[in-house]
């Protein structure tokens, strides 16, 4: 059956050449305050930093640093989203940040921490997940 083939990968780390790519994409704008918004589904973590106004200056996300499948939606992936974006902002100036929390996920909290490690003042977090109230009319009983 011939030789078997053995594939080495390294345990769950960031694929360097997506994150460098990613930092060469730093905006030139100076900016001090800004809103961060944190979106975490089950199976992915956006994070993007925008200005008062709600122009994006900086986004990433799990799928964007090489992540893949089931590790997307883990703290893990979320903090290094966290932490690159966190690096981009001091780039371009950001000193202060309110921050926007939507979805269920399990890398919200992990985002927001590394976002946070790299100096970043957290003026105020908001959780603007949608809940649903009652929904959409059920179906009627099947007749047997």
């Amino acid at each position: 059956m011939g030789k078997k083939r053995i594939v080495e990968k390294e345990g769950g780390a960031v694929d360097q050449g997506l994150k460098s790519r990613s930092l060469a994409k730093v905006p030139k704008k100076k900016v001090t305050n800004g809103v961060l918004f944190v979106e975490s589904t089950y199976n992915n973590t956006r994070v993007s930093l925008a200005d008062k106004n709600g122009n994006i200056l900086i986004w990433s996300s799990s799928g964007a640093l090489g992540f893949k499948g089931a590790k997307k939606g883990t703290p893990f992936a979320a903090s290094k989203v966290g932490d690159l974006v966190g690096e981009k902002a001091t780039i371009i100036g950001i000193k202060e940040a309110d921050v926007v929390v939507i979805g269920v996920g399990s890398g919200r909290e992990s985002a927001i921490r590394s976002f946070a490690a790299r100096g970043i003042d957290l003026s105020s977090i908001k959780d603007m997940t949608p809940v649903p109230h009652n929904g959409p009319k059920a179906k009627k009983p099947r007749k047997i």
